[in-house]
C-alpha cells in the first residue's frame, strides 16, 4: 500500500509527527501542503464525510481566525462553515490521511497507525518525547 496521501502542514507538529509515523512504516506518501494547495470544496466534503466528522469537527481553532469570524457561532451552517474553510484554508484541521483502509483527521498523530497496513516498524518517539512505537515495532497505547 503505497497510495497514501497526506493533507500537510510542515509548520503543525502533529502533522509532522503523522508524516514521521508514515514513513516510519516505510510509506512514502503523496503529500499536500495544503495551505498552498487547498482542497477543493467537494474534496473538502469527501474527507470530512469519510473521516466520520462533521463540518464543525473538522474546523480548527487554535492559531486560526475562528473567533474573529464568528465561527463558533452554531447557527452557522455547513455551507457557511465550508465557504469559511474555503476562504481561510487554515481553518481546516489536520492533517487528514487518505489510505485503501479509510480517511482519519489525525489528531493525535498516532491515530495514522489504525488506517496503515500491519507492517514492521521501527522505534517512534513523538517530537514531544512520547514513545509512539517501542524498539520493538508495537505500538504503545
Amino acid at each position: 500500500m503505497n497510495n497514501v496521501t497526506i493533507y500537510h502542514n510542515p509548520d503543525c507538529g502533529t502533522s509532522r509527527n503523522t508524516l514521521g509515523l508514515i514513513r516510519n512504516a516505510g510509506i512514502e506518501p503523496t503529500v499536500i501542503e495544503y495551505l498552498k494547495t487547498p482542497p477543493s470544496r467537494e474534496t473538502l466534503i469527501e474527507l470530512i464525510q469519510r473521516a466520520g466528522l462533521t463540518v464543525r469537527q473538522a474546523l480548527r481553532e487554535k492559531g486560526t481566525p475562528f473567533l474573529d469570524l464568528g465561527l463558533d457561532n452554531t447557527a452557522l451552517t455547513d455551507a457557511q462553515l465550508l465557504d469559511a474553510i474555503q476562504k481561510s484554508p487554515i481553518l481546516m484541521n489536520r492533517p487528514f490521511v487518505i489510505t485503501a483502509l479509510g480517511v482519519r483527521l489525525c489528531r493525535p498523530s498516532e491515530i495514522v497507525l489504525d488506517i496503515l497496513p500491519q507492517v514492521k516498524q521501527s522505534a517512534f518517539i513523538k517530537e514531544d518525547g512520547e514513545v509512539v512505537i517501542d524498539e520493538r515495532g508495537q505500538r504503545i497505547r
